[in-house]
C-alpha cells in the first residue's frame, strides 16, 4: 500500500471509476467525489489524502481550476493534477506544483506523476 491517499474529482461515473480502478490495482487508497462540494467535504474527513485528481469541467458550485486554487490555499500540502477533455490549460492558469492532463490521459503517465509527487512530499 502506498503512503498517501488520492481524492479523484468527476462528475463522469464511468471515467471516475476507471481511473480510481487503475490507482487501487496499484496500491493507491483511493476517495471520490463527483463535484467541488462533495472533495472539500472529502478532504476535511480524510486527512490522509496526499494528492488530488480533478476534471476541470464539473456542475456544481465551482469548476475544477476554481478547485484546485481553493485546495491549495486551504490545503496547501496537497499535490494536484488538473484534467480537462474540453479544453487546453496554460501551467500559468494552475496553482503552484500542479499538473496537467488533457483526456484521454494515459494512465501510466498519471500514475508515474502521482509517485513522483508522493516521493517529493516525502
Amino acid at each position: 500500500m502506498i503512503d498517501g491517499s488520492v481524492l479523484i474529482v468527476e462528475d463522469e461515473a464511468l471515467i471516475r471509476m476507471d481511473i480510481a480502478d487503475q490507482l487501487e490495482r496499484e496500491g493507491f487508497v483511493v476517495f471520490e467525489a463527483a463535484n467541488a462540494t462533495e472533495a472539500i467535504a472529502v478532504l476535511d474527513a480524510q486527512p490522509s489524502v496526499r494528492i488530488m485528481f480533478t476534471d476541470i469541467d464539473m456542475p456544481g458550485s465551482m469548476d475544477g481550476l476554481k478547485l484546485a486554487a481553493a485546495v491549495r490555499d486551504r490545503f496547501p500540502p496537497i499535490e494536484i493534477i488538473v484534467t480537462s477533455g474540453h479544453r487546453s490549460v496554460e501551467l500559468s492558469e494552475l496553482p503552484d506544483r500542479s499538473i496537467y492532463f488533457s483526456k484521454p490521459y494515459p494512465h501510466a503517465a498519471v500514475i508515474a506523476s502521482m509517485h513522483q509527487m508522493l516521493s517529493r512530499a516525502r
